[in-house]
Formats: structure tokens, C-alpha cells, sequence
């Protein structure tokens, strides 16, 4: 526009028309009001406006480092009780209280904890984590012997992304056994089986693994038979991660990016950069992966029952039995394969049967959201406690009636 120069919305007052044609009038005003000078013929620099509606990149920071942390710990840790009440629930073919609800499962935790000790559900932890830890170490090994990306965000092109998909499938396919032998001790009884050693994982792992197509144990599956639909799964289950986490993501940076351009604080340049380390940016990242996670785990737990049960057969496993809370029962299965463990399983027990424990699912996800609430008010309050106090600025009130006077 002829002589009035170009300026965002950050540096001009409210209600300031940019087609307004410049007047003597308005220049004094402006310099009696705010204290200088600002020729119209130059870009135009306001005062500074309070942006409430963005929030203090330190203060997110923290708060999204400590979200970052606590879902870690609650994914890995803290779930683990859950984790092995929906586990016995699935490999369970015989169970009669289904489970589905959550409040079904809390009188037999109470009996558990009666009959046996505070850790009933903690049993396994220790394998759990090192099949998590051999994963990794898997896949950096391939990765550095292959060259294949690691990680989804340095994959370029359509080549870089098959390899590393094909990364995660040789990983999945190597920790098979070892995921094998995990679940069968997070699942069986502390009274009427010995404890397992911390590395015994690594024992019972490496004897599957020898045993490729001829198992020494009754109606146990050849370990082929389970790899390719555990790797199915584990590889179903990132890509429709990866693929609803990015959908999200930008679902969140449309809606984020509407609300600022209705307050009329939204900078590309600044708050909505491309770059990953940006405050903002990492809070949507975090949101959207905490509920891809929750639907991935929500939509893939039907599948999950029926490997479960796969890989528990003929281990000889004993289980708690979660109708009553106060006895154990053997796990005693014949199925030739994933497609016959379908099919028994709707036939005899109906398509609910796919969702045993799905109670323990629940209260899973639900002190998952509940920790991280917690720890986002608790860094905010802490945060805003230690946090220096800043000088006093103008108010909108004050800024209002200036303007207000300004233009009349």
C-alpha cells in the first residue's frame, strides 16, 4: 500500500485499518501517547503486546521433557502390573469372568495380594525389560552392520523407508523366542512354579531358538510357526503408529494454527517453525504419540490374544486363575496355528473371547493419562513457583483505552 510500508500483526495496535491513509492527527497522537516518534512512511513498530495465548518456551520445555519421562517410566515400569493381568487373562482359553470391564478385575487383585505376596504382579519385570533392551541392541547392531536407517525420520526416500521396515522386521523375528520365554514367565504362578532367574530369559530364549522346527515339549509350536505372525503384529502395529501419529500431528497443527490466527498472535516465522526442537512442535509430537498409542493398543489387542496363546502352548505353563483370585490352572491348548487359534477361540468362546482382560487394558491406559496429568501439573506449578517474577507491562485494558483514544 502507497506510503504506509509493510507490517505484521505483532507490531500494530488493535483495530489499526493497514488501508488507513496516514494523517498529522495520528502521528501526534501516537507520539503522545506512546513517548516517540514512528514516521508512517516507515515500517510501522507499535508497542509490544501481550500475547497471552502463547505460552513461555521455557516453561514448556520443562513441562515436556517431564510428560517425556513419566510416559517412559510408565510404559515400561509402571504398567507392568496391568501388563500381566491382561496377559493371564488372554492366554487363559478357559476363563469364564471375561474380564472386559475393569471393575470385575479389582476383587480378585485383592485376593492375589491376600493369597500371595505384593509382587503377583510384578513377576517378569525383570525379563520384560532386558527383551526391550535386546531389541534395541538388535537393531543398532543390523543398522550399523547394514546401514540401514534406525530411525523413521531419516529415511528420505521410498528405498531407505522398505529397509527400515525390514530393520524392524529382522529385529522382531531374532527376539521371537526370547519374547517367548518372557511371556511365559509374566504369566505363570509364583506358588506353584519356581521364580525364575534374571537371566533365565536368556536359557529358555536360546532353547526355542535351537529347537527352530522340532520342539521337545508335547503340543508346543516350532518357533517358526510363531515368528511370522509376531512379526506380523509388531510390524503392523509401528506403521499404523507412525502413520496415525503423523495423521494426528497434523490435525494438531491445523487446530493450533487456527486458534492463533483468530487471536491474531500466530507467526510462522516463529511459533510454528519446522524445526523438532521447537517447545511447541514437541508438545504436539507428545500429544500425538500418546494417542497413537492408546488406539494402536486398543485395535490390535484381539490379535495380540490369539499370539499370546500361540506362544504360551505347550510350555507347561501354571496360571493364577483370575475368576476366583485363590487357585492356580494349567494352560492346556492344541491349536495348529494362527488361523486355527482364530477360529477355535470365536467358536468356542465367541468373538468377547478376543477381548479377555480387556479391563486391565483400561486401567492400564487410564493411570498412564492419569501420571502424565499429574506431572503436567505438577512441573507447571513448580515451574511458575520458581520462575522470576517479570516487570509490569501495559494491560489489555490499558492498551484498549489507548487505542480507543488514539483513533477517535
Amino acid at each position: 500500500m502507497a506510503g504506509f510500508g509493510e507490517y505484521s500483526s505483532y507490531n500494530r495496535p488493535y483495530g489499526l485499518d493497514p488501508n488507513r491513509e496516514p494523517n498529522d492527527l495520528y502521528d501526534t497522537r501516537y507520539q503522545q501517547i506512546y513517548g516517540y516518534h514512528t514516521p508512517i512512511t516507515e515500517e510501522f513498530q507499535g508497542p509490544p503486546l501481550v500475547m497471552d495465548d502463547i505460552p513461555d518456551e521455557e516453561n514448556n520445555t520443562y513441562v515436556t521433557t517431564a510428560i517425556s519421562v513419566a510416559s517412559l517410566i510408565t510404559e515400561n515400569l509402571l504398567s507392568h502390573p496391568f501388563i500381566v493381568l491382561r496377559r493371564q487373562c488372554q492366554v487363559h482359553n478357559s476363563l469364564k469372568s471375561y474380564h472386559i470391564f475393569p471393575y470385575t478385575l479389582l476383587p480378585v487383585v485383592v485376593r492375589l495380594h491376600r493369597r500371595q505376596d505384593v509382587t503377583t504382579l510384578w513377576k517378569g519385570i525383570g525379563s520384560t525389560c532386558i527383551v526391550r533392551g535386546l531389541n534395541l541392541a538388535v537393531e543398532d547392531v543390523v543398522a550399523k552392520g547394514t546401514g540401514w536407517p534406525k530411525e523413521i525420520g531419516k529415511c528420505s526416500s521410498v528405498l531407505q523407508f522398505l529397509q527400515h521396515i525390514t530393520l524392524k522386521c529382522v529385529s522382531l523375528a531374532i527376539i521371537t523366542p526370547f519374547y517367548s520365554a518372557s511371556l511365559v514367565e509374566t504369566v505363570q504362578s509364583d506358588i506353584a512354579s519356581d521364580k525364575p532367574a534374571l537371566f533365565d530369559v536368556f536359557r529358555e530364549g536360546f532353547v526355542r531358538l535351537l529347537e527352530w522346527g522340532t520342539p521337545s515339549r508335547g503340543r508346543m509350536l516350532p518357533i517358526w510357526a510363531i515368528v511370522f505372525p509376531t512379526v506380523a503384529l509388531g510390524i503392523s502395529k509401528y506403521i499404523a503408529h507412525i502413520t496415525l501419529k503423523s495423521i494426528t500431528m497434523r490435525i494438531l497443527r491445523f487446530q493450533q494454527r487456527h486458534r492463533h490466527e483468530l487471536s491474531d498472535a500466530y507467526s510462522s516465522s516463529s511459533s510454528y517453525s519446522k524445526n523438532s526442537q521447537n517447545p511447541l512442535i514437541e508438545d504436539l509430537n507428545l500429544k500425538a504419540n500418546i494417542f497413537s498409542f492408546i488406539t494402536m493398543e486398543i485395535l490390535f489387542y484381539p490379535v495380540e490374544t490369539i499370539i499370546h496363546r500361540l506362544h504360551i502352548q505347550g510350555t507347561r505353563t501354571i496360571i493364577d486363575n483370575l475368576d476366583t483370585g485363590t487357585s492356580v490352572t494349567p494352560i492346556l491348548t492344541g491349536y495348529e496355528g494362527f488361523i486355527d487359534c482364530y477360529n477355535t477361540t470365536i467358536a468356542r468362546e465367541g468373538v468377547a473371547g478376543l477381548y479377555k482382560g480387556f479391563g486391565a487394558l483400561v486401567l492400564q491406559l487410564a493411570a498412564h493419562l492419569a501420571i502424565i496429568k499429574l506431572t503436567t501439573l505438577v512441573v507447571t506449578e513448580v515451574s511458575n513457583l520458581l520462575k522470576p517474577a517479570k516487570s509490569p507491562t501495559t494491560s489489555d485494558d490499558s492498551i484498549h483505552s489507548q487505542q480507543k483514544y488514539l483513533f477517535n
